[in-house]
């Protein structure tokens, strides 16, 4: 009995393993099957996350309209994709379309193009984002205004466009990557953070608004999104709020990572996920119902940046 005993856990650890390797297999499968010879629009594909989301949904079947405002870009990005497909699956040459969300008296005519292409969206997502730093009063309104047209007015006038097709067909998935600064700001990113705050107010609503035509809104919100070769000084204010934040510690999260939650979420139609480990989830918890206490520590992170002197 107790040869057996002993035998038993290994035996019982090797059956676990082998079943959570035939469940993430499954999933995986699953997931890709579930976009199978689907339009998916994907804003900004020549971003860091925008190239990840477009190997994961080619990989799947989808039939890919990959939207950039290089044009450079999006042939290297082509070329990848094109590059790498397996001949034995069933893989769809991808749509490049010129589009910068920034400049709002192009987007409509955009969506239009992307209509007149396949006649339908089924999956629009909308990752297309523009940053800026600084203080609040050195940011121009020239400034705020570009982001908000980046960031805000033009998602949303795509969004519309494509969104009588997806409610006349009783079917479509609208998947917004939105960011941590949509559930609280954080310092000198006002326009940034305002243009995220808005963006996420808007899907919300619209989500409540869709959901009797079978239309799915989702939000999927990282905390950061690292680059690829690019990571955060050390020792500096900037830094430590990415290592407070930062699911993965010290660089974010992956652009990988991110891309295929992205899938799950549209294969599971989830309405809103936030990729954070547990310290920023209790953030927005502090935020929401104990603000005061919230607002002091950020106030005493400014103080300690202003404190120190800039290198250089």
């Amino acid at each position: 009995m107790g040869i057996v005993a002993v035998l038993m856990l290994p035996l019982l650890l090797l059956g676990i393993s082998g079943l959570l390797f035939i469940y993430q297999e499954a999933s995986r499968l699953w997931s890709k099957s579930a976009v199978q010879n689907k339009v998916v629009v994907i804003t900004d594909a020549i971003s860091g996350l925008g190239k990840e989301c477009a190997q994961v949904f080619h990989a799947g079947g989808a039939r890919l309209v990959l939207c950039g405002k290089n044009w450079e870009g999006l042939e290297s990005l082509y070329a990848t994709l094109t590059s790498v497909a397996d001949p034995s699956k069933q893989t769809f040459t991808p749509k490049l379309v010129l589009l910068d969300l920034s400049d709002i008296s192009c987007v409509q005519d955009v969506a239009k193009e992307v209509l007149d292409c396949y006649g339908c969206v089924d999956i629009l997502i909308n990752n297309a984002s523009v940053k800026v730093k600084g203080p609040a009063h050195k940011i121009s309104l020239e400034l705020d205004k570009k982001i908000m047209d980046a960031n805000y007015f033009g998602p949303i006038t795509f969004t519309k466009v494509l969104l009588p097709n997806m409610i006349s067909r009783r079917t479509g998935q609208i998947v917004l990557i939105n960011n941590i600064q949509a559930k609280f700001g954080i310092p000198f990113r006002t326009a940034y953070a305002a243009s995220k705050h808005a963006v996420m107010g808007f899907f919300d609503c619209l989500r409540a608004e869709v959901e009797e035509y079978d239309v799915v809104v989702s939000t999927v919100s990282p905390t950061f999104i690292r680059s690829y070769h690019v990571y955060p000084e050390q020792r500096n204010w900037e830094s430590s709020i990415c290592k407070f934040f930062c699911r993965k510690p010290a660089y974010g999260v992956h652009p990988v990572e991110v891309a295929e939650e992205v899938m799950r979420t549209v294969r599971r139609k989830k309405q809103e996920v936030f990729m954070a480990n547990p310290i920023p989830k209790a953030a927005v918890f502090i935020r929401t119902f104990f603000p005061e206490f919230f607002f002091a520590v950020v106030a005493c992170g400014v103080k300690e940046k202003l404190n120190v002197p800039e290198e250089g």
